[in-house]
This record gives C-alpha cells, structure tokens and sequence, in this order.
C-alpha cells in the first residue's frame, strides 16, 4: 500500500511520550503515529456506522421505547424482574 506524509500538532508532552515509547520498542515515531491513527480510525469508523445503523432502526420503528428500556433495566436483580422489552 502507498504511504503519504502529511504533519499533526501534538502537545510537547505527547511528542516526548512518543519518542519515549519509539525508543523502547524499537519502532519509529511515524510508525507508531501511523498505528495509533489506524487504530483510533477503526473503532471510531465502527462506532459512527453502528449509531447510523440504529438511528436508521428507529425511523423506522424499530426501536424499544426509553421508558420500556428504563424500565427492565430498573428491574435487574429484583425479585420482580422484567422480561426482555419487545420491539413495538
């Protein structure tokens, strides 16, 4: 895969800590930089996509009311315990 190069700003303690942490494994800081934004992309990628998914959800009328939600949660544990809310 191609590489591009482009610059971020970082706090001068976050620089330092990143040195620091290239030093002891070995790595560069580019290397570790580009590991970190790897990382940080996929998991906020998947958490966008999943909100999207159950706003989707909702419009259409798939979702579990809050109050229902609320509800069975308040409900764990107790002798009274709720079943799983449906779908409405």
């Amino acid at each position: 895969m191609a590489s591009t190069t482009f610059t971020v700003r970082v706090d001068s303690g976050v620089k330092k800590r990143l040195e620091r942490l290239a030093k002891s494994t070995g790595r560069s800081r580019s290397f570790l930089a580009a590991e970190a934004i790897n990382g940080y992309l996929e998991v906020n990628e998947w958490q966008v996509a999943g909100i999207k998914r159950a706003i989707a959800s909702f419009d259409r009328g798939e979702g579990i009311p809050h109050d229902l939600v609320k509800d069975w949660i308040v409900s764990w544990g107790s002798a009274d315990e709720k079943p799983l809310p449906k779908r409405s």
